[in-house]
C-alpha cells in the first residue's frame, strides 16, 4: 500500500465527512485513516469485491460498503458518486 494514495484518499473521506457532526465523537485521532486503509486495500484484492472492467463503479460499490458497514450508515450510490470518483482518480 502507498502512504501517499492512503494520505490522499483519507483527505477525500474527511472532507467529504459522511459522518457528519458525529464524527468527533465516533473517529479517533487518525480520522478516516483506517477506512481508507480498508478502501485501497479491497481495491487491490479480489477477496470480497470481484475485479470487473468497470473500476469506476467498483470503486464506488467499495467505498459504499466499506463506510456503511465501519459506521452503520445507509449511503447510497448518489450519496457515494462524488468522493469515489475522486477516490478512483487517485488510484488509476
Amino acid at each position: 500500500m502507498n502512504d501517499k494514495h492512503i494520505k490522499r484518499i483519507t483527505k477525500v473521506l474527511t472532507d467529504w465527512n459522511p459522518l457528519g457532526d458525529g464524527s468527533e465523537k465516533i473517529l479517533d485521532e487518525t480520522g478516516y485513516e483506517t477506512e481508507a486503509i480498508d478502501i485501497l486495500y479491497h481495491i487491490g484484492s479480489d477477496l470480497h469485491f470481484r475485479k470487473t472492467k468497470d473500476t469506476e463503479k467498483r470503486v464506488l460499490l467499495i467505498v459504499k460498503e466499506l463506510l456503511n458497514e465501519a459506521f452503520n450508515l445507509f449511503l447510497t450510490d448518489g450519496d457515494c458518486k462524488e468522493p469515489a470518483l475522486a477516490i478512483y482518480n487517485i488510484i488509476k
